[in-house]
């Protein structure tokens, strides 16, 4: 957000706050532009819109400067949360299941949402109940890591699932 600075402010009167914090009054634009000057720091509106706009005396490129450094922090801090996909057939093998199984563990203790997908390909579809069974029991043995956001749900020839990492008992506090 970009502030109006020293001769830029445009208002007759303004109500002036000082560089630490306490109320000068309200004030012609002039009278305030000089106690800045005084003070050898910049007069910045910081809200236009009330009545008469309030004006702060501080140091404007020394404000600009941690103010950048706090937004670079935050961005970052910040996690991108992807979706991963697993893609299984209704006839998958139990070593195959295990193998699916653990990768989809692996993303949840990453932090990534996951996708599960059962595809039915030709006579399958007459059994979508296997795919249902299947999608529960994936469910079931990632209920330590995960929890169920949409429960299995048949879309054309796929029936898919969503889970969500739980978030561990020390990052909620």
């Amino acid at each position: 957000m970009a502030y109006l600075i020293n001769e830029e402010i445009r208002a007759k009167e303004v109500r002036l706050i000082s560089d630490a914090g306490e109320q000068l009054g309200i004030m012609p634009l002039e009278d305030a532009l000089r106690a800045a000057e005084e003070r050898e720091q910049d007069l910045v509106l910081i809200a236009p819109g009330s009545n008469p706009p309030v004006c702060k005396i501080m140091d404007y490129g020394k404000y600009r400067f941690e103010q950048g450094k706090r937004e670079k922090e935050a961005r970052k801090n910040q996690r991108v949360i992807e979706i991963k996909e697993i893609r299984m057939s209704p006839s998958i093998g139990l070593n195959d299941f295990n193998v699916k199984l653990r990768n989809g563990q692996k993303f949840l203790q990453e932090g990534n949402r996951v996708k599960v997908t059962v595809r039915f390909r030709g006579r399958e579809m007459a059994h979508t109940n296997l795919g249902e069974e299947l999608l529960k029991d994936f469910a079931e043995q990632c209920a330590d890591l995960a929890s169920v956001d949409k429960k299995p749900k048949l879309e054309g020839r796929n029936m898919a699932m969503f889970l969500s990492p739980k978030v561990p008992a020390s990052a909620k506090k």
